[in-house]
């Protein structure tokens, strides 16, 4: 009988490292499926960058913004990467609070101060976001990376980005939260959700119905008719059940500090 038990125990082991293994290669894969919607989003901001530096370079007020406002929102789609692959990047890309570089330094005199004195940020901007998009092709995208990146831009949504949001001057914040949303949706079902699947189904739809939670949430004509109490409780419910998610996908629990993987 103890021998039938060891049996069926390393049986059981066997087994669950079979799901593993299955599992992990499954995550590579999606990693490198999530590779093409990553490239695209950089590439449209830096698209909008360049246009911006032209605009601003003639003058162009409105045409500045309106560019200022693409090159926006191919950002915030691949906020899950950048934070946790590239920080030195991203810190000057999208510094914030300290609007210093970047994004937020160029929103500041164009929508805040109606200038378009904005050559050298706007330089720097584009050179900063084609070195990005130069190493997009080579840079290995780690699911460990990615999931880590999923948790830490649910949980700003909730918190760091509510109230009034992250790009206040512009009045954008909501179309920022919308395009950051849209990245973790793609993001967890391109990568994450058959494999969670396969283990526990049902945690792979509690992830599914935060995430349409959060979507419906956005869903409001402007930023102050979004449920702030609502918006936090199924941000941080989302990052719970993700870092629930982790150890059955055969991954570290994420944190909510960003850190390159």
């Amino acid at each position: 009988m103890h021998k039938m038990q060891v049996a069926a125990c390393l049986a059981l082991l066997a087994a669950f490292a079979g799901v593993r293994a299955a599992n992990a290669g499954a995550l590579e894969e999606g990693a490198e499926r999530y590779r093409p919607y990553l490239i695209e989003g950089v590439a449209s901001a830096l698209t909008g960058a360049r246009a911006l530096r032209e605009r601003a370079a003639a003058a162009d007020l409105p045409g500045a913004k309106k560019a200022w406002l693409s090159a926006r929102a191919g950002w915030e789609r691949s906020e899950v990467f950048t934070a946790g692959f590239v920080p030195e990047l991203d810190a000057q890309i999208d510094a914030w609070p300290n609007a210093d570089s970047g994004f937020h330094a160029i929103e500041a005199k164009l929508f805040g101060a109606a200038s378009t004195d904005v050559a050298t940020d706007a330089t720097g901007l584009v050179e900063h976001l084609n070195d990005l998009h130069g190493k997009l092709k080579d840079i290995k995208l780690t699911p460990q990376g990615l999931l880590d990146g999923t948790v830490r831009l649910a949980y700003e949504v909730g918190e760091s980005k509510a109230d009034g949001g992250e790009s206040r001057i512009s009045g954008t914040s909501l179309d920022d939260m919308r395009n950051n949303i849209a990245g973790i949706d793609f993001a967890y079902h391109t990568i994450f959700s058959a494999a969670l699947n396969t283990v526990d189904g049902k945690l792979d739809e509690m992830v599914t119905n935060r995430i349409e939670q959060l979507e419906a949430i956005v869903a409001t004509p402007d930023l102050p008719h979004v449920n702030i109490a609502d918006l936090r409780q199924t941000s941080e419910e989302l990052v719970v059940a993700l870092q629930s998610a982790s150890a059955k996908l055969g991954l570290q629990r994420p944190t909510l500090e960003a850190q390159a993987r």
